[in-house]
């Protein structure tokens, strides 16, 4: 094997070593999640992200790239949320075809809800991770990423 195919694995194994990590953490958060508020990962990333917005409210698009959904995978998610009675769509009064969705009071009181199931699933996963010689590097260097990725 020549340096750059070294350098290939190396990355690959960040890569799986990444996944694994996520896939511990997803696991957590969405029995957590469910059992607590009857939320999934994914939706309750949809009431976080329209909650930290000024005015509650953010085009389909946006949602999309918050929950790295295609699509048409956002429409059938905000749509179950809206049958729930937890967010709303309002047209954009500047470009008609613009759709804006925003968390509903019901929607802000299940994530309140949520918020301390998640936060704990979180740390009781890291914790847990921590513990596993292949991923306790990535662990310990997550607090140093909040200073490198800007918070959106």
């Amino acid at each position: 094997m020549g340096i750059r195919d070294d350098a290939i694995e190396i990355r690959a194994q960040g890569w799986r070593t990444l996944a694994a990590l996520h896939g511990l953490i997803e696991a957590s958060m969405e029995k957590a999640l469910t059992n607590a508020a009857q939320l999934s990962v994914v939706e309750y990333t949809v009431l976080d992200a329209l909650s930290r917005q000024d005015g509650w409210h953010m085009r389909m698009q946006q949602l999309g790239r918050a929950t790295a959904l295609s699509p048409s995978a956002t429409t059938r998610l905000v749509n179950r949320l809206e049958d729930r009675g937890l967010l709303t769509r309002i047209l954009c009064l500047d470009d008609r075809r613009g759709i804006y969705t925003e968390l509903t009071p019901a929607g802000l009181e299940l994530l309140e809800k949520a918020r301390p199931v998640h936060d704990e699933a979180l740390e009781c996963a890291l914790a847990e991770a921590a513990l596993l010689p292949e991923l306790a590097p990535l662990v310990e260097a997550l607090p140093q990423l909040h200073a490198v990725v800007p918070s959106s």
